[in-house]
C-alpha cells in the first residue's frame, strides 16, 4: 500500500481523549480542529513550569539524496518504539509546506507504518498556521508601501526596502516582480520579490519565540529597509508588530495530533533548513519536554544544515540542549553518495558503499567531536538491502565509535523500532552527563563564524565572497557581531555545489550574499545558487494528486 492508503486506514482516536489520558491535558486547555486535531493552550506550559524536562533526542541524517533517507519516518517510528518499550515519549516535528507537497519533495508526515495522522490534513492547510504567518508577513509589506505612498515620514529609500512578500507555494515567476504599476493611485513602482513562507523571517520568529510577548517584541525588531541617509528602519516604527502578533495569536498554540499507533505528536512551525533554521517551534519543544519523559525531534536535511542550526541557533536562543543524536542513513543513499546511478542502487556494490560511508562518517564525527553529542546510527531498512551491505555499514559505524541499529519501522511501525528505542535509552543512561557544545561562541566575529562552520563541519578549504558581501558583513559587524549565522545552502552536498556527492575534497564554499534577520536574531548566509523561492519540477507532484467524488484525496505521498 502507498503511504496515503496506510494513513487512510488508520484507527485514529479522538485527540481530546488521548491528550487527557496520556498527557493529563484537560479539555479546557484544548481547542478543537475536528476530532483528530487540536491546539494546546500556552497555559499548559506555564502550569508545568516547575516539572523537570524530559530527555531531548535529536534525529538528523546524512546528506539527503534522491534515493531517500526517511528522517521524519524514523523520528516518528522511534517515538512509537519508545512508547512500545514502556517509555512516555512525544514526537515533535515541523509542519509541511504545501509548496514541496505539490512540487518534487512530497509531503512530510512520515511514511509507511510510521506516520502522523490525519496525513492529508497535515500536508494540506492543517490548522492554518502557515496562512496566518503569510498574512502577518504580507501585512507588513503592505504597510511599508502604504507608508511610502502617504508621505514617507521615515524617508524610506524604495531601492533599499529589504522586506519582501511571501506565499506558501513554489512559483519561480514571483522571484522578482515589479509592484506599484498603474499610476500614482497605486503607489510608487519598485522592484519586489517573493519568498516561500518557510523562508520568511516571520516563520523564524514564530518558531523561536517562547511566548506571545516575545513574539510581538521580535516582530517589532524586523528590519524593513533603510532611509535615504542609511538609517535602518524597523517594523515597530510603522506600528505594525501589534497587528502582526494579533494575526498569529491562535497559530502560536502548538498543534497536537497522533501517530498511526495513537501516540501523541506536536506538529508546529516549519522553517526550511536549507534557507532558515529548520526546526519546529520552541514552544512545542518546551511543552513536550514538560509533558513527556522522552522527546524525539528532528532537524531538517543533513546534520550539516539541520543539526548545526538546531544547536547553534534554536538551542542557543531557547536555552535547550539535546541529550543525544540519532543519525539516519540508508544503504541506498550511501551507495548513491559513493557514485552509483539512481537506477542501479538495488545492485550489490560494496566499493560504492564504502566510498559513500565517508559521508556518514563526517556527519557522525561532526556530532561527536564538534558538538560532543553521543550518537546512534539508524539504518533505515529497505527491502532491497542485502545482508552483506548491512554488515558493512554496521562495521563501519562501530569503527566510528557509535552504536548502530537496523530499524524496520517503515514496514513494522513501532515494533520495528523497538531495538532502536532500547539503544537510545541505553545511550542516554551511559552518557547521562554528556553536555552538548556550541560550535562557536557569541563573541566570535561573523566572518569567523562562517569560516568555522564551513571548515569544521563542511570540510571546506576556503570560503570565498566578493567585496559587496564583505562590505555588508563589515557593516553588520558594527552592531550584530554577536549573532549566530544561519547558513543557507544546498542540502545535497557539504559544499555550495549540489552535484558534489559523498565528501568533496578539496572544495570552496561560495558566499553569494548575507542578510540580517534582526527580529529572528541571526544573519542569513546565502551560498552558491540557493533560492528562497523554489520552482516546480518538470513533472510536479500536483499532477498526480486528485480527489474523488467521496472527497477522498489520492496521490499525496
Amino acid at each position: 500500500m502507498s503511504d496515503i492508503e496506510i494513513a487512510q486506514q488508520a484507527n485514529m482516536l479522538p485527540v481530546f481523549d488521548l491528550a487527557q489520558k496520556k498527557l493529563g491535558i484537560q479539555a479546557d486547555d484544548l481547542d478543537s480542529y475536528g476530532r483528530f486535531k487540536a491546539k494546546v493552550s500556552l497555559q499548559v506550559l506555564q502550569q508545568r513550569a516547575q516539572k523537570p524536562d524530559g530527555k531531548l533526542i535529536l534525529v538528523t541524517a546524512i546528506s539527503p539524496t534522491p534515493a531517500g533517507e526517511g528522517k521524519t519516518t524514523t523520528t516518528i517510528g522511534l517515538s512509537d518504539g519508545l512508547n512500545r518499550i514502556g517509555k512516555k515519549a512525544i514526537v515533535c516535528i515541523r509542519e509541511p509546506s504545501m509548496g514541496p507537497c505539490f512540487g518534487m519533495k512530497g509531503g512530510a508526515a512520515g511514511g509507511g507504518h510510521a506516520q502522523v495522522v490525519p496525513m492529508e490534513d497535515i500536508n494540506l492547510h492543517f490548522t492554518g498556521d502557515f496562512h496566518a504567518i503569510a498574512s502577518a508577513h504580507n501585512l507588513l509589506a503592505a504597510m511599508i508601501d502604504n507608508h511610502i505612498h502617504h508621505g514617507n515620514a521615515l524617508q524610506l529609500d524604495t531601492r533599499k526596502v529589504t522586506w519582501q512578500r511571501v506565499m506558501d507555494m513554489n512559483d519561480r515567476a514571483l522571484r522578482e516582480v515589479t509592484v506599484g504599476l498603474g499610476g500614482p493611485a497605486n503607489g510608487f513602482s519598485r522592484t519586489d520579490h517573493f519568498d516561500i513562507v518557510v523562508a520568511s523571517e516571520v516563520m523564524a520568529i514564530f518558531c523561536l519565540s517562547g511566548s506571545l510577548s516575545e513574539l510581538k517584541q521580535r516582530l517589532g525588531e524586523i528590519l524593513i529597509g533603510y532611509s535615504f541617509d542609511g538609517t535602518p528602519r524597523f517594523a515597530r516604527e510603522l506600528q505594525a508588530h501589534g497587528a502582526m502578533a494579533a494575526l498569529l495569536k491562535e497559530a502560536l498554540k502548538p498543534n497536537l495530533v497522533q501517530t498511526l499507533e495513537n501516540n501523541l505528536a506536536f506538529v508546529h512551525g516549519g522553517p526550511f533548513a536549507n534557507i532558515a533554521h529548520g526546526c519546529n517551534s520552541v514552544i512545542a519543544t518546551r511543552m513536550a519536554l514538560k509533558l513527556g519523559d522522552y522527546v524525539v525531534t528532528e532537524a531538517g536535511f543533513g546534520a550539516d544544515l539541520g543539526a548545526e542550526k538546531f544547536i547553534n541557533i534554536k538551542c542557543r536562543k531557547a536555552g535547550l540542549k539535546p541529550d543525544m543524536a540519532v543519525v539516519v542513513a540508508t544503504v541506498r543513499a550511501l551507495k548513491y553518495h559513493g557514485g552509483m546511478a539512481l537506477d542501479q542502487l538495488g545492485m550489490l556494490d560494496t566499493h560504492a558503499l564504502q566510498r559513500g560511508l565517508e559521508n556518514l562518517k563526517r556527519h557522525v564525527n561532526n556530532l561527536q567531536q564538534a558538538f560532543k553529542l553521543p550518537c546512534v546510527v539508524a539504518i533505515n531498512h529497505f527491502d532491497q538491502d542485502q545482508d552483506d551491505e548491512i554488515a558493512q555499514v554496521e562495521q563501519a559505524v562501530l569503527e566510528m565509535g557509535a552504536k548502530v541499529v537496523l530499524a524496520r519501522h517503515w514496514a513494522e511501525g513501532g515494533k520495528g523500532a523497538e531495538t532502536l528505542a532500547q539503544a537510545v535509552v541505553d545511550t542516554l543512561e551511559n552518557h547521562a552527563h554528556a553536555t552538548c557544545q556550541f560550535l562557536y561562541p557569541d563573541d566570535q566575529p561573523l566572518w569567523e563564524k562562517i569560516q568555522t562552520v564551513a571548515k569544521k563541519l563542511y570540510g571546506a578549504e576556503q570560503v570565498i565572497a566578493d567585496s559587496k558581501v564583505m562590505k555588508k558583513l563589515k557593516k553588520f559587524a558594527e552592531k550584530y557581531d554577536h549573532l549566530p549565522v544561519c547558513m543557507a545552502k544546498t542540502p545535497y552536498s557539504f559544499g555550495s555545489d549540489p552535484t558534489m556527492r559523498g565528501v568533496p575534497q578539496p572544495h570552496q564554499l561560495a558566499v553569494r550574499d548575507v542578510r540580517l534577520s534582526h527580529g529572528a536574531g541571526f544573519v542569513v548566509v546565502l551560498c552558491g545558487d540557493i533560492m528562497t523561492m523554489p520552482g516546480l519540477p518538470k513533472n510536479p507532484a500536483a499532477e498526480r494528486i486528485d480527489i474523488d467524488d467521496r472527497g477522498v484525496i489520492q496521490g499525496l505521498f
